[in-house]
């Protein structure tokens, strides 16, 4: 049986577009809402999130840490941002090849806008060698299900975020 390759959840977040757009497009703010990622450094800052822009995220899961290399591949404010996950590292970013990528949309809904965080899992490994993987690293779990916890958790915390 194949892995699952992408995970995706919504909530509604009572705020408009622009506003949460501008919010999640700021990879330093991502550690205000996810559980694993503890902010970003951005290392071509001009501004607003845009095409090409790399930032290096700060991530931690129990007592591990890491941080990763990122580019955004997305940037329509009040619609869409995302980002591919292409390095990763314990200080630095020095193992360079596919992770992950991340999705976020943004869509007028009755109460403010609907948010829909997806991840996709880009690396081209053989899913054994994915699955031996992924049960070490998060204790038992395939990335699919973590990841889904995850984005229910950092969507949980965005709504909150944003009170009505």
């Amino acid at each position: 049986m194949s892995r699952s390759k992408t995970v995706s959840d919504s909530v509604v977040v009572a705020a408009d577009p622009q506003s949460v757009y501008a919010a999640v497009s700021d990879p330093t703010r991502m550690g205000e809402w996810s559980p694993e990622n503890r902010g970003a450094t951005v290392t071509d800052a001009r501004g607003a999130a845009y095409v090409g822009m790399t930032f290096v995220g700060r991530n931690k899961r129990g007592g591990a840490q890491w941080v990763t290399l990122c580019t955004v591949t997305a940037a329509d404010p009040g619609s869409r941002f995302a980002f591919r996950v292409h390095g990763i590292g314990v200080k630095s970013p020095r193992l360079k090849a596919r992770n992950a990528s991340w999705e976020y949309r943004f869509e007028q809904a009755e109460g403010g806008t609907r948010v829909t965080e997806t991840w996709t899992d880009d690396r081209p490994w053989p899913d054994f060698a994915a699955t031996v993987f992924d049960k070490i690293v998060t204790r038992g779990s395939l990335f699919a299900d973590f990841q889904r916890r995850n984005i229910a958790t950092t969507l949980k915390n965005l709504k909150a975020a944003f009170p009505a």
